[in-house]
């Protein structure tokens, strides 16, 4: 789960334009009625949905189909002094995914649990 920290924080806009993913956004912002909190919609070729991500929301998916393509639209440019993670299977969070059969990258599985 991805998001970059101040001054560099990020919007994203997230579509799916082949094959199908299981996307999750959690709200990171500590004055927000659903901080630490997780929502998770199916986009795909098929329904055009695209998801909003505001600033300091925590973002991934799960692939659910082979030769799937995601859509990225972004405020602001990649900073990697300010990039930031949170394991997709913290405690905290109790987010589940449709697909037990997972590839998760050596990065992403290297992310520290969340500390509120």
């Amino acid at each position: 789960m991805h998001y970059q920290i101040p001054p560099f924080e990020e919007v994203k806009m997230v579509s799916c334009i082949r094959g199908s993913i299981y996307d999750i956004v959690i709200d990171l912002r500590r004055d927000s009625p659903t901080y630490c909190e997780w929502i998770a919609v199916e986009l795909s070729e098929k329904n055009f949905k695209m998801v909003y991500i505001p600033k300091c929301c925590a973002h991934g998916f799960q692939t659910l189909e082979d030769n799937t393509i995601v859509y990225y639209q972004m405020n602001e440019f990649f900073h990697p002094e300010c990039a930031r993670g949170v394991r997709w299977d913290d405690p905290k969070f109790k987010i589940t995914l449709p697909l037990q059969n997972l590839i998760i990258s050596q990065k992403d599985n290297s992310f520290e649990l969340f500390c509120s």
